[in-house]
C-alpha cells in the first residue's frame, strides 16, 4: 500500500509539475502570451541616442578556416542612459548574446506588440530573423554586455 501512495504521490506531482510548466505566463525574454505580430508594426530608431559602446575585446577568427575569413567575435559594453536608444538593426548574419548587468532595459522585435522588458540578470540570444531595437526607459543606466559574431561586410557598420 505505501508503494502504491509513493507513486500515486509522484504521478500527482509530475503532472502539477507538468501543467506549471506548460501554462503561464511567459518566460522573461519572451514576447507575452497573445502579443506576436506577423508583421512589423512599430516605428524604427534609426539612430543611438544616449549609448557608449566600448569594444572590450575582438578576435579575428579567419585562422579558424575559408568559412570565418573576416569575420571577428567581439565582446563589447554597451551603457545606454535614461531614455537611451539602441536603433533598429537585424541579426540574421550577427548572432549575439547579451547580458544585462544593471538597471533593465526595454526590447521593441518586429514579431511583438509590445515592448519585453529585460531586468538585470537577463540573458538573450539574439539571431535568425530577428530584427529589434531597445531602449531604456527607466531612471538608471543599462548597463549590457554583448558578445557576437561580425562578419566582414559588416566592419563599418556603426548601426550596433
Amino acid at each position: 500500500m505505501a508503494t502504491k501512495n509513493i507513486n500515486l504521490a509522484l504521478a500527482v506531482g509530475l503532472l502539477s509539475a507538468t501543467a506549471a510548466f506548460s501554462a503561464g505566463p511567459a518566460f522573461a525574454g519572451d514576447c507575452p502570451a497573445g502579443q506576436a505580430a506577423t508583421s512589423d508594426i512599430q516605428e524604427h530608431p534609426s539612430k543611438p541616442v544616449g549609448v557608449v559602446d566600448t569594444v572590450l575585446s575582438a578576435i579575428d577568427l579567419s585562422s579558424k578556416g575559408e568559412a570565418w575569413k573576416g569575420n571577428m567575435l567581439r565582446l563589447r559594453k554597451l551603457v545606454v542612459q535614461p531614455g537611451g536608444v539602441v536603433p533598429w538593426h537585424e541579426h540574421n548574419v550577427r548572432p549575439a548574446n547579451i547580458l544585462i548587468v544593471e538597471g533593465s532595459i526595454t526590447e521593441y522585435r518586429s514579431t511583438c506588440k509590445v515592448g519585453i522588458e529585460h531586468p538585470a540578470g537577463d540573458v538573450t540570444a539574439e539571431f535568425g530573423q530577428l530584427a529589434h531595437w531597445w531602449k531604456n526607459n527607466g531612471k538608471v543606466p543599462a548597463v549590457l554586455y554583448s558578445a557576437d559574431v561580425l562578419p566582414p561586410a559588416m566592419h563599418d557598420d556603426h548601426m550596433m
